[in-house]
């Protein structure tokens, strides 16, 4: 067998990355495409591997001879092919020009702009069969040739760019260019059509036309191996870099790769995120018809300035417009609001980092709580703050990465205790509709904040209401100067028109959503149950949609997390160098999924504890 590595084309949408080197010359993570690759392919018991170049193919043959010389391995041969036209010509072109070669032996046909696991290689060549084609079930990352397959795997067509249809993409899979073509079919189908289709249509066309002609012919030559859960991505662009750079990154710098992301996981779509905090249950199937239903006039109209914005919040969470700042995200209004710098402020450690990241530290006074567990009461804030001199306190309810929960009546007891000596108290209760009795634990009416003016209430949309993609939150406070002032500092077009949507149908579907509160409030408790039986976990209560876990021994929280991301495809959140957390013990943050999603955490989890 001999591989055929396509490495002609200009990289063009890599901007400075292939200003003086062609695609496979790209590192990801300190590795070049063309090492890793040939590196894999050095495992196999090859007779040749004969690389086409192009675009700075003088500097790529200098490079590979400097590595490896003439020889991949002491029985492999490395030759190359040059196409002197690669600005011209796409990669049938490139293929043509070692057609002889093609039909002398059975081969790999490899692009060179792939990275893909150890095990994909090895999948391919000792698989029986003698056509194959790679492929992926499809994602919404992918991009070019797709296929359909029947229920014995044969290819029985090929879908060009001109014919995909975003309403048949359950029924695709993207081929991941990586074919094994036999000798025999190389001889007798491919290269024949290969003949036909160049001189009929021209050279500046994609090899996998011939294919998808020769599918038409309903003769099940070639047959397609679905990779399954396989690692693998096709770079084109700097994002593709990036996200291949997060996907196959060492053990020493995952964390970082993808925790630095902020977000954004719906590219990598087989991952299990159980770091961001969301309902699992809301919106619901009809809220989300009707956003698509209104998808097409939302995406091409403008939205509503602030007036309009501050009436429907008013409308949606029942509370006067004088009262109520909608934002883009709580982000926009922590910002603002933290901005102000009223003075000495209290803060509560672990807490949500935003916050003080946000403010003056020679302003701050932190309260640590020594409890075990990270609980504390009004009365452990009223004790600790009470002669502190602050002129703001900030208290999220219930906390994260805790859990912690003040009552509503223990909240109001701070609240006027902080009105008789002129606190400002800022409650964040993005987290309270996932509390028991979530219902009657909200501070957004306006008799609680006419009765306590120096309150302030943040609530995040994003968290319980599961629509982090829309930045929604509101800020409300009885201090019509405050809200006054923070909406004359965020912009008058601070919303899209898909969030004000949401604001605007919201009410019609408060049942679903008061369910869906409840549902959650039953599957936390289902799966508190299932964390305490892992016995490297301490689990922390929690009235929030995570869970707070201390890390026993023999275990480190990062080696968790990398081990159930790289065997499991789940992130978790290492929360040990958070502060306030013991320095000396490792703690983990757990979200709450969907009850499917959450098994599969927890046998993950029993397979590293057996």
């Amino acid at each position: 067998m001999q591989a055929i590595i396509l490495a002609a084309g200009m990289g063009r949408r890599l901007g400075d990355y292939t200003k003086d080197n062609t695609k496979c010359m790209v590192p990801v993570n300190g590795v070049r495409l063309i090492d890793r690759l040939l590196g894999q392919l050095a495992k196999q018991q090859l007779n040749r591997v004969i690389v086409v170049v192009g675009y700075k193919g003088k500097e790529l043959r200098e490079y590979i001879a400097s590595q490896y010389g003439q020889k991949l391995t002491a029985n492999c041969q490395l030759q190359f092919a040059e196409n002197p036209i690669y600005d011209k010509t796409n990669n049938i072109y490139s293929l043509a020009l070692v057609k002889d070669k093609l039909q002398e032996d059975d081969t790999l046909l490899i692009e060179s702009d792939l990275i893909f696991s150890d095990r994909i290689i090895p999948m391919i060549v000792d698989n029986p069969y003698p056509n194959l084609a790679l492929v992926a079930k499809y994602e919404t990352w992918m991009d070019g040739t797709m296929v359909r397959l029947d229920d014995d795997q044969n290819i029985v067509n090929f879908i060009s760019k001109d014919a995909f249809d975003y309403n048949e993409v359950d029924s695709y899979y993207k081929t991941v260019n990586i074919y094994k073509l036999s000798k025999i079919f190389s001889q007798q189908k491919y290269v024949p059509f290969l003949d036909a289709y160049t001189k009929a249509v021209g050279n500046n066309e994609y090899y996998e036309n011939v294919l998808r002609i020769i599918s038409l012919l309903n003769n099940h030559d070639m047959k397609a191996l679905p990779i399954g859960n396989e690692k693998w991505y096709e770079i084109d662009d700097k994002q593709d870099l990036d996200i291949a750079e997060a996907l196959f990154a060492d053990e020493k710098d995952v964390l970082r790769k993808y925790y630095g992301r902020y977000g954004g996981f719906w590219r990598f779509p087989q991952m299990l995120d159980f770091c961001y905090l969301v309902n699992p249950y809301f919106p619901s199937k009809r809220m989300k018809n009707e956003l698509r239903a209104n998808f097409d006039t939302l995406l091409t109209e403008y939205p509503s300035g602030m007036k309009v914005n501050t009436l429907i919040a008013s409308k949606s969470f029942g509370v006067s417009e004088p009262y109520i700042v909608p934002g883009n995200g709580a982000a926009e209004l922590i910002k603002v609001l933290m901005e102000e710098n009223n003075g000495k402020t209290g803060f509560i450690r672990p807490t949500f980092e935003e916050y003080p990241n946000r403010y003056d530290k020679d302003s701050q006074v932190t309260f640590v709580s020594q409890d075990a567990d990270y609980r504390y009461t009004a009365d452990d804030l009223m004790t600790f703050f009470g002669d502190k001199d602050i002129l703001q306190l900030m208290v999220i309810n219930p906390d994260n990465p805790s859990g912690n929960f003040i009552p509503k009546k223990d909240i109001l007891r701070l609240a006027q205790w902080c009105e008789e000596r002129q606190i400002r108290l800022i409650v964040d209760e993005s987290f309270v509709d996932f509390s028991e009795d979530y219902s009657n634990n909200s501070l957004l009416s306006d008799e609680i904040l006419e009765t306590y003016p120096h309150m302030a209430v943040m609530k995040s949309i994003s968290k319980s209401y599961g629509v982090p993609g829309l930045r929604l939150g509101i800020l409300c406070s009885a201090d019509k100067d405050l809200i006054a002032r923070i909406k004359k500092e965020v912009s008058i077009w601070n919303l899209n028109s898909f969030a004000e949507f949401f604001m605007q149908i919201y009410n019609k579907h408060e049942k679903d959503y008061e369910r869906a509160c409840a549902k959650f409030v039953a599957e936390r408790t289902d799966f508190y149950k299932q964390l305490q039986q892992i016995p490297f976990f301490h689990v922390m209560p929690s009235q929030a949609n995570y869970f707070l876990c201390e890390v026993l021994p023999p275990y480190k929280a990062s080696e968790i997390v990398i081990y159930m991301l790289k065997q499991h495809n789940i992130l978790t959140r290492d929360c040990s160098l958070k502060p306030g957390l013991a320095p000396k013990k490792q703690y983990m943050r757990i979200a709450v999924r969907d009850h499917e999603d959450n098994t599969r955490l927890v046998e993950g989890l029993k397979e590293l504890a057996k």
